[in-house]
């Protein structure tokens, strides 16, 4: 059976997005279902940029990650959907999640085996290429988080979600000369992290 081809999600959808996300959180019976064909496509394209960083062979697919990212967020009974940004964010955040498991998964059943470098990207600082790296970033951003939640979050939404610094500063409510100057900084801050974890 072919993946569904759902149109590309536009700002045109914006209000429609919104609307059946306040009926997500109300229980309206079919608002997940008809909210699947305005987001397919962007949570598609999180799915593939993070897979691409993962190692070859990696056995998760974009549409299976996907489908296990959202069927999560439906289980979100807690969250007050803020638009459309906050929903791809929480999309993102719930890959992370899954992505971070699979390879606890993975590296318990193997035990052992070679740390790998990481390799630090100018434009989204990190590429993951084992698991072991995963879980090296994600201990990084857990420790961040304990020193600041905000700047974790920061990278979660850059490097996982893909978010625009535009829309980062939306999410968080801040102003976007912040979320640059934050990302900056913690830019550096975790190549010194990861690269003296991985050097020792």
């Amino acid at each position: 059976m072919n993946t569904p081809e759902y149109p590309q999600d536009s700002s045109t959808d914006e209000l429609e997005v919104a609307a059946l996300l306040e009926q997500l959180a109300s229980g309206v019976d079919n608002a997940a279902d008809q909210l699947m064909p305005l987001v397919y496509d962007r949570l598609h394209g999180l799915a593939q940029k993070m897979l691409r960083n993962e190692s070859p062979g990696h056995t998760l697919q974009p549409t299976a990650l996907v489908n296990e990212a959202y069927i999560r967020m439906l289980g979100q009974s807690q969250v007050n959907w803020q638009g459309k940004t906050h929903f791809f964010a929480i999309g993102a955040r719930m890959m992370r999640r899954i992505l971070v498991d699979h390879a606890r998964r993975k590296l318990s059943q193997k035990r052992g085996g070679g740390l790998h470098r990481i390799s630090l990207e100018d434009d989204l600082c990190i590429s993951q290429r084992s698991d072991e790296d995963v879980l090296a970033i994600e201990d990084a951003l857990s420790k961040l988080a304990e020193l600041d939640p905000r700047q974790a979050q920061i990278v979660e939404l850059r490097f996982y979600g893909g978010l625009t610094v535009e829309e980062v500063a939306e999410v968080l409510k801040v102003s976007k000369r912040t979320v640059e100057s934050d990302w900056t900084m913690l830019r550096a801050w975790l190549r010194r992290e990861l690269t003296s974890e991985h050097s020792t």
